[in-house]
């Protein structure tokens, strides 16, 4: 499958990434710094009128320029699970998260403290896109990730493996009071709303991070990344 982008600097972007997923670019008039960067990819080009690229993009927005990539690869739930170490796994389930760069940000510490897989909803939340792509530093294609229909049930099949589920929300237990001695489905929730009711009650444990100071909250990358070191700690 390949999903088509546009603009300047997306195309841009997307040419000058690690990841070589550029199948095909489309330029509606010559633009030489585009096509040097396509030509050192060896990404074939075609030209085509604004008309037509419009038609392409359905907009048109598209600053006479468009790439066609391949789609960031996803696995499914047992190919995540499959690669646990023994009673000691670690899974980031994300409960609609909307920023790519928090996504971005949580898959690059993921891959850092060695977790098994992120998982998020298949729709209404963030996917793998170039921007996420561009955060997450190379992560995006060493983290294997699932989209999932329902994260509901996703979690009972978790557990029913064996996982247990510890969610983050502000009126949990302190997190350094668990051991984590477990495979743990690390619940990150929504930067606005939080973990929705229905997951939350699916939770084996809530836990919060003690604040301080007069900030109530912290961003969702940064407490996911707190978070997986701390599980990690406890598993290596």
């Amino acid at each position: 499958m390949a999903q088509l982008l546009y603009g300047r600097n997306v195309v841009r972007q997307i040419l000058t990434d690690t990841g070589n997923r550029a199948v095909k670019l489309y330029l509606a008039a010559h633009d030489p710094e585009i096509e040097k960067l396509a030509a050192a990819k060896r990404v074939p080009i075609q030209f085509i009128d604004k008309r037509t690229l419009e038609k392409m993009t359905k907009t048109d927005h598209h600053q006479g320029v468009a790439v066609e990539i391949k789609e960031y690869q996803t696995y499914s739930l047992a190919e995540l699970t499959a690669s646990t170490k023994g009673s000691h796994g670690l899974l980031i389930l994300l409960d609609e998260l909307e920023d790519p760069h928090n996504l971005g940000a949580i898959l690059r510490t993921a891959d850092a403290c060695g977790a098994d897989g992120v998982i998020f909803k298949k729709d209404r939340a963030v996917g793998l896109t170039p921007a996420v792509a561009k955060v997450s530093a190379g992560a995006i294609d060493t983290v294997k990730c699932a989209a999932v229909t329902n994260l509901a049930r996703t979690i009972d099949d978790l557990k029913k493996a064996g996982w247990w589920v510890v969610g983050t929300a502000m009126n949990g237990e302190d997190y350094r009071s668990l051991n984590y001695d477990f495979n743990t489905v690390l619940v990150i929730g929504n930067e606005g709303k939080g973990i929705s009711r229905l997951v939350r009650e699916k939770c084996d444990y809530v836990v919060t991070l003690p604040m301080r100071g007069k900030i109530q909250s912290l961003n969702a990358s940064v407490s996911a990344g707190i978070l997986m070191y701390e599980i990690s700690s406890h598993h290596f």
